[in-house]
């Protein structure tokens, strides 16, 4: 039996890289579907023989999952977009000026959901989503649902350990099949391939993952010692291990080759099986990529041409005024149904009053509707020509729609907003709603309708309401029940435990995102810390600016915030960061400012070592700092400043002599691990 099972597992991953991977497929549905069976039998009969990489397991289990967050071995960086042959002709022109004339690759960019695989002697170990580009969701086991992604690998020449990314997406047919099984069952539509495909990969059953038919292409082998000098080289063996590669990347040696690829892929994509967006362009020598380096967030050696998104005239019937958690009042604009990049397009935003004025809308006009990176619809101009000889011209409100309060229009910003945080129900619900979001306080049994439920019987009119609703006041609601009501008050409960960077992010001060509010946990260590620091002192926190330190302290200078903040606080919300424990206090009391790049060396890595022995880093030079640890490549300006402050400049083999002055244990010169990617370090370490 131990062989039989092994001959169609053989067979059937086979068959499968046939059909999947080379499109060639050598036996029918029916021939493919009974080897499967025959396969499902004998693994039910002979469970000792059981193996998770068996072709059987593609078609998922029925048991539901949750997502695990997973920090990535290396970022997941975003493409610098060009959207003009003169923007592209610019990045040409840095390129050759910095190394020359080069070899580029030019391929899809295909329009789906990024994924990172990793893989160790030769089997899928894991699969992450991009998340925020530090940390994705684990969905390994929905990943190795979709037939494309080898769960083993060919030949034998792979490295033993390697990450891989790609695209995971919905094929046009699989998204047609999908929303007319959707209407079907009354259910909404996917709007476009890409939210289908992104769905489907975070679906807690991986069965449903299975029936969705997504594929997914690679495109880029990542790792700090790659088998190859260049990327094409690496596609191809990539390919060989048994990776779905496009067919239409190739090498193009001059600039026109590029623009001529360009040219044909837009003519041709609409009729391919799958949605693409643009085209990405690679320096194809590793090399290169090395000397070209990075900016912050985007690689210098690559960049996406986006195609000129497609526009569509129709008329505009009425505009509504929608106000958000914050106040903010956003025009939208309802629109006659009209067919625009595959989907139906109903409304449109118009983001605020300077808009609708430079477009001089009127209801009746002809408008033209884009969408924005083919996915938010927007209104373009106006068709002047047809517009009625009775259009009047469109008046932004002046009152709340919501509650009636007279809106007010900040210096210096677009949007106006309602100044009724306590009493506007949309800003009330939408606070709540952002609170108990996955990212915030993660209150699963709570959903958009059941808030609004809530608030609606007057028992949720604050975020801190949460921690004290009445077990039976919620079971009596509609739609609710005993069962619902405990599960609630569960998923409250449990939030308790979430940690203070997540519960600042809830609390939903403007311009704090999930990136600073984890920078102010870090920084200031508690809520009454935060509470207590001046604007000045905010800015020094790595990713605030006066902007959002103004922002911060004008929220905690409100009575109702501080009111808030004591009754989560009694309800037993974390409102401190987790204590670390100190290797030292070498460097206590005396604050840092880490510039420029180390050898061996990533700045994160220096700062948590400045933290873990007492120190405190800052964001920018002042006459608080103590000391600029200086690298290469460091800003003169920060260099200027420390030295007209009178901040002491030292290296970095001077901080780790100044972290060794007071511990035990020595540091060492270079990590004993493999050092986090930077800058300066393997160009292969990080990609999009």
């Amino acid at each position: 039996m131990h062989q039989r099972i092994t001959e169609l597992r053989r067979l059937l991953e086979y068959h499968n890289h046939k059909y999947y991977v080379e499109n060639a497929p050598e036996i029918d549905d029916f021939e493919f579907d009974r080897l499967m069976r025959e396969l499902q039998d004998l693994e039910a009969a002979h469970p000792e023989f059981d193996d998770p990489d068996s072709p059987s397991r593609r078609v998922g289990s029925d048991l539901t999952r949750e997502f695990r967050s997973v920090e990535h071995i290396h970022p997941m960086l975003s493409l610098s977009n060009t959207y003009s042959r003169e923007e592209l002709g610019e990045f040409f022109d840095r390129v050759e000026r910095e190394v020359g004339s080069v070899e580029y690759v030019a391929e899809l960019k295909f329009d789906g959901t990024a994924i990172s695989l990793i893989y160790e002697n030769g089997r899928l170990l894991r699969a992450v989503t991009r998340g925020d580009g530090v940390r994705g969701d684990d969905v390994t086991a929905n990943v190795r649902t979709i037939g494309s992604v080898p769960l083993r690998l060919r030949g034998d020449d792979y490295p033993q350990f390697f990450e891989i990314r790609g695209e995971v997406l919905m094929p046009f047919a699989s998204f047609e099949s999908l929303n007319a099984e959707r209407a079907a069952a009354d259910e909404q539509p996917f709007a476009n391939p890409r939210n289908a495909a992104a769905g489907s990969l975070k679906q807690q059953n991986p069965a449903v993952t299975a029936s969705r038919g997504l594929d997914c292409f690679l495109y880029f082998l990542v790792g700090d010692r790659l088998p190859h000098t260049t990327h094409y080289q690496s596609l191809e063996a990539v390919r060989r291990w048994g990776f779905k590669v496009s067919d239409l990347t190739t090498v193009c040696h001059t600039r026109d080759e590029v623009y001529a690829y360009i040219d044909r892929v837009d003519e041709m994509r609409h009729s391919l099986p799958f949605a693409t967006d643009g085209v990405v362009i690679k320096v194809n020598d590793y090399g290169y990529q090395r000397d070209l380096g990075f900016t912050s967030k985007s690689p210098r050696w690559a960049v996406a041409y986006k195609f000129k998104a497609e526009q569509a005239a129709t008329r505009l019937v009425s505009v509504d005024f929608q106000v958000g958690r914050t106040g903010a009042v956003t025009p939208v604009a309802n629109l006659e149904p009209v067919q625009l990049a595959g989907t139906v397009v109903k409304r449109a935003t118009l983001h605020n009053a300077d808009q609708i004025a430079a477009l001089d809308l009127r209801v009746g006009d002809t408008v033209y509707v884009e969408k924005g990176g083919e996915i938010i619809p927007k209104i373009t101009r106006v068709e002047m020509s047809l517009r009625p000889a009775d259009a009047l011209p469109l008046e932004f409100v002046s009152v709340c729609p919501e509650c009636g309060t007279a809106l007010v229009r900040p210096e210096g910003e677009a949007k106006h907003f309602c100044p009724n945080t306590t009493a506007c129900p949309p800003q009330i619900v939408g606070r709540i709603v952002h609170f108990v979001s996955r990212k915030a306080m993660n209150i699963e049994s709570l959903g958009d309708e059941t808030i609004a439920l809530l608030h609606s019987a007057g028992l949720l009119t604050d975020v801190a309401d949460l921690y004290s609703l009445p077990p039976a006041a919620v079971a009596a609601l509609p739609r609710l029940g005993e069962k619902s009501a405990a599960n609630i008050l569960k998923s409250v409960e449990e939030s308790t435990r979430v940690p203070f960077a997540r519960v600042l992010y809830a609390l939903g001060i403007r311009y704090v995102g999930e990136t600073t509010a984890k920078s102010l946990a870090a920084h200031f260590g508690s809520v009454d810390a935060l509470m207590a620091a001046s604007a000045e002192e905010l800015a020094q926190t790595e990713d605030v600016g006066e902007r959002i330190a103004t922002s911060i302290v004008e929220f905690f200078a409100k009575p109702d915030t501080r009111a808030r903040i004591e009754r989560l606080r009694a309800a037993g919300v974390q409102m401190e960061a987790e204590s670390r424990v100190a290797e030292s206090s070498s460097l206590a009391g005396r604050s840092f400012v880490i510039s420029g790049t180390f050898e061996g060396w990533g700045r994160d890595q220096l700062k948590e070592m400045i933290e873990n022995h007492g120190g405190r880093n800052l964001a920018a030079v002042s006459a608080k700092t103590d000391y600029l640890v200086a690298g290469d490549n460091m800003g003169p300006a920060k260099r200027a400043k420390a030295e007209k402050l009178g901040v002491e400049i030292i290296g970095v083999e001077t901080l780790l002599e100044m972290m060794n002055a007071a511990t035990a244990t020595e540091i060492p010169s270079h990590p004993a691990e493999e050092p986090q990617s930077d800058e300066k370090t393997a160009v292969q370490g990080y990609l999009f």
